[in-house]
């Protein structure tokens, strides 16, 4: 969709941020390019210098508190809470009670809150119309991805305002149940952190076989930036692209024997089992509220 074509389709939107943090402020920054207007975003921030900083730099309006908020119930409004996870019900409570309005649909609420359950979130809010959304850190960049799910309890038109949110910071993928929220926060929502283990690796191993510090580092950010680059640009799965480097005695199976022997691969599905076993663990304690 153009830009031009965002901001037609969705003129008559406003959206409140609860939390002008870093991914806030991704999305707010992303929206803006996207096409929708400063006079469509506000932002509840209890931080004086974060709000005032996000009224500068982006010329939305700041509320110093959610005491503060109020909706113009003639637009078609959405919340997005990007706060931290322990603080959702507290917020979500105080939310509540200004999110009903007798004449008019109340607001779509989209969370950024890592492990916070649909079920919970519309139990804190009373409130049906929700989307439960994982983006991850490359969204800061605009090139992040999301993870979303919603229930039948939000419309197509709904769905398509949450990704247009989300998609203004990168891709957006929807997940059919809810528990595999969980699996979208192991591999996406962590992800970066294993691709930076893994640089970390690269660049110490080529340090310890001779490379300076800054030659070591180039090599191995580009070479990851590049092999994800080629994958993205082929049709091939990333098997088939793994054989085509890999000549038959050659230095790159030597490499691939050792991982193959240490059982890197199991390592990595057991590592990211246990950050979905965690999530699922988060979502549990959060959820006691």
């Amino acid at each position: 969709m153009s830009t031009n074509q965002n901001s037609q389709n969705n003129s008559d939107v406003h959206i409140t941020f609860i939390g002008g943090g870093n991914m806030g402020r991704a999305l707010i920054s992303g929206l803006l390019a996207n096409g929708f207007n400063s006079n469509q975003i506000s932002v509840v921030e209890a931080n004086a210098a974060t709000a005032l900083k996000l009224q500068e730099d982006f010329g939305i309006q700041g509320i110093g508190g959610l005491e503060r908020l109020t909706f113009d119930f003639s637009k078609n409004n959405a919340v997005v809470m990007a706060i931290k996870p322990q603080d959702f019900h507290i917020v979500a409570r105080d939310l509540a009670p200004k999110l009903k309005h007798a004449s008019a649909s109340s607001p779509l609420i989209l969370s950024i809150a890592a492990g916070i359950r649909l079920k919970d979130m519309s139990r804190w809010l009373d409130h049906a119309r929700c989307v439960r959304a994982m983006p991850n850190t490359p969204a800061l960049i605009g090139k992040g991805i999301t993870g979303l799910f919603a229930d039948t309890a939000v419309n197509q038109s709904d769905r398509n305002l949450a990704e247009t949110i989300c998609n203004a910071v990168g891709q957006t993928v929807w997940v059919s149940e809810e528990k595999l929220m969980d699996a979208v926060t192991a591999v996406s929502g962590s992800g970066p952190a294993y691709v930076f283990a893994f640089l970390e690796a690269m660049q110490s191993a080529g340090e310890k076989l001779g490379l300076d510090t800054a030659s070591a580092r180039q090599l191995a950010y580009a070479t990851l930036e590049g092999a994800t680059q080629l994958a993205h640009n082929s049709d091939e799965h990333a098997g088939a692209l793994r054989e085509r480097v890999t000549s038959k005695g050659g230095t790159t199976a030597a490499a691939l024997e050792v991982m193959k022997q240490e059982g890197w691969n199991e390592i990595l599905e057991k590592a990211i089992d246990a950050a979905s076993q965690r999530g699922k663990a988060m979502g549990d304690e959060l959820g006691k509220n």
